[in-house]
């Protein structure tokens, strides 16, 4: 279980990272980031539609994602908002595959927003 101030609640947040945030789209997942300037947690969000799966499935995948990044929401700057959107394939993929898929994805985001963080200092 995520920690209450890092979970993402309002639809909001939900599109203003998807939409004005970084993407990083692997296989099994896809990820969007969108660091603010505010001095809060990082927040994050998980998108498992129903073409993943039934309910059950659907289900286990978050919580088996919810699970990876817990064990790497340190590596977040503060004030981002991250939505993660299980494609169809996390349904079968194994928790190595998918926290494996997770960390290439988070590589990617964290190196573009590099510049940026440079940039504004």
């Amino acid at each position: 279980m995520l920690p209450a101030e890092s979970r993402m609640r309002r639809s909001q947040e939900f599109g203003h990272a998807v939409r004005r945030g970084d993407r990083a789209g692997r296989p099994i997942l896809v990820a969007h980031l969108k660091v603010e300037d505010e001095d809060r947690p990082p927040r994050v969000g998980f998108i498992v539609s129903r073409a993943v799966g039934p309910a059950v499935t659907r289900n286990r995948v978050r919580r088996r994602l919810r699970h990876v990044v817990r064990d790497r929401l340190h590596r977040l700057p503060r004030g981002s908002l991250l939505v993660v959107r299980a494609n169809p394939q996390a349904a079968s993929a194994r928790s190595e595959r998918l926290a494996a898929e997770f960390d290439i994805a988070l590589e990617r985001l964290l190196r573009r927003q590099a510049p940026k963080d440079r940039e504004s200092s």
